[in-house]
């Protein structure tokens, strides 16, 4: 197994970078989230995943360990396979994933492009509770202080009665227009007015 490879990018494209250590060269396929956080590196440090098939064994790379996490969770979903996995990864933060199967979203998981219905029930049913008790045991995703203050409006707004999708909704509008707001009850009163 290759854990991860520190070397000179060669070559970079949204799907695929070449890295250079010693003189060899690995291609190694990565998502979009990847490919966003490499852009200025010359020299980088990639976690990786080696999938091996009867016909192919390609090396995945991922900028940090919690999408390295997510890509090995959802791997273990019947019916995920790594390319699907990938393209998970390139539409959604890896907190954004770990939140939308927490709160049973299935809506923000089927539009990603192949996920249908199906397969985004299958995803919150195989992994909720693995994803529960990562929280419990100390996550292994990064969790950033918006996404807590995300989920405590969230909460706050569905105990208002108002329906989770909608309330979803009306963060997201909300924190698009002030990415910046830490104010809990700020959030909620504009969440509201914004429905």
């Amino acid at each position: 197994m290759i854990a991860y490879l520190t070397g000179k990018l060669t070559h970079k494209s949204p799907a695929m970078v070449y890295v250079e250590v010693q003189g060899v060269g690995y291609e190694v396929q990565i998502s979009l989230n990847t490919y966003s956080r490499i852009q200025g590196m010359e020299n980088c440090k990639l976690l990786t995943f080696l999938h091996i098939k009867e016909d192919a064994h390609t090396l995945y790379g991922f900028f940090d360990d919690a999408e390295r996490s997510m890509f090995l969770l959802l791997l273990g979903v019947s019916g995920i396979g790594a390319s699907t996995a990938r393209m998970m990864l390139s539409s959604l933060q890896p907190e954004d994933i770990q939140r939308a199967i927490a709160m049973e979203n299935e809506k923000m998981l089927e539009s990603i492009k192949g996920i249908g219905a199906k397969t985004a029930k299958r995803i919150i049913l195989e992994l909720k509770d693995k994803i529960k008790r990562q929280k419990e045991t100390g996550p292994q995703l990064s969790v950033s202080t918006n996404n807590t203050l995300q989920e405590d409006a969230l909460n706050a707004l569905v105990t208002l009665g108002i329906a989770r999708n909608v309330a979803e909704q009306a963060i997201q509008r909300v924190l698009k227009t002030e990415p910046l707001l830490q104010d809990l009850e700020g959030l909620i009163k504009k969440s509201l007015k914004s429905l």
